[in-house]
């Protein structure tokens, strides 16, 4: 089978056995892109392992039918976890474990908050979902320079942007619908540099600056059109059920 039939057959049965077979494929992307990192504090084994996840992680989400190649995909999915992996590690290595804790528990609540709301949520909603004071909240986000994701993105690109709008997309939007059809319909539905978007910062899960820069527009018109996009998807879906 080629590669658009194994990944076709994967998301008909699930297999298990199949999926590490296509793993097994596509580990020297893994490999590659592993050791372009290594020599920077972290061992390649410990890399690898973490680009071999994203590799997983990768496959299960892949869908052939947007006519993307698999590799073309996986590059920068891979490339955005080892550099993730870098900034959490950096920034664990230098904290007390019980804030470094709070602080993943934090990056969690706030990316299921987005996903449910479709806003960043306040350091008072992240201090009832977890069940903390506001005040560890905050404290937890000034520490070992942990950034708050309300602080501004200071540079050129992103104005007065939080960083939390130039992270790289984790909405789950797509996830949320069990009829595909229904949604690669919408998504058909859009005009060209509105699709082109979703294949950025949802199948390749790039940030809104780096989407920006593919496009050749500001990062405030692809988070203003991102926004309009995901209203537009919800109300086709909603009126289709």
């Amino acid at each position: 089978m080629n590669e658009r039939e194994l990944f076709a057959e994967y998301r008909r049965t699930h297999d298990v056995a199949l999926r590490n077979k296509i793993v097994e494929q596509y580990l020297y992307i893994a490999a590659v892109l592993a050791k372009k990192f290594v020599g920077r504090g972290v061992e390649y084994d410990d890399l690898y392992q973490v680009a071999s996840l994203a590799l997983i992680k990768g496959v299960e989400r892949f869908d052939e039918t947007l006519g993307l190649q698999f590799s073309t995909y996986i590059t920068p999915t891979i490339t955005g976890e080892i550099k993730n992996y870098f900034r959490d590690h950096s920034r664990l290595v230098h904290l007390p474990r019980k804030v470094s804790e709070l602080r993943v528990g934090i990056r969690s609540a706030s990316e299921e908050f987005f996903s449910a709301h479709g806003r960043k949520p306040t350091a008072k909603e992240l201090a009832a979902a977890l069940n903390v004071s506001e005040e560890e909240i905050l404290r937890c986000a000034e520490a070992g320079g942990v950034i708050s994701l309300d602080k501004p993105a200071e540079n050129g690109e992103s104005g007065s942007m939080s960083f939390h709008e130039v992270l790289p997309a984790q909405d789950n939007f797509f996830e949320d619908f069990e009829n595909r059809d229904a949604v690669h319909s919408a998504v058909a539905s859009l005009l060209e540099d509105e699709r082109k978007i979703v294949e950025y910062r949802f199948g390749q899960e790039l940030s809104q600056v780096e989407t920006a820069k593919r496009m050749g527009v500001s990062q405030m018109h692809v988070s203003r059109l991102e926004r309009k996009i995901l209203q537009k998807l919800r109300e086709r879906l909603a009126a289709e059920e």
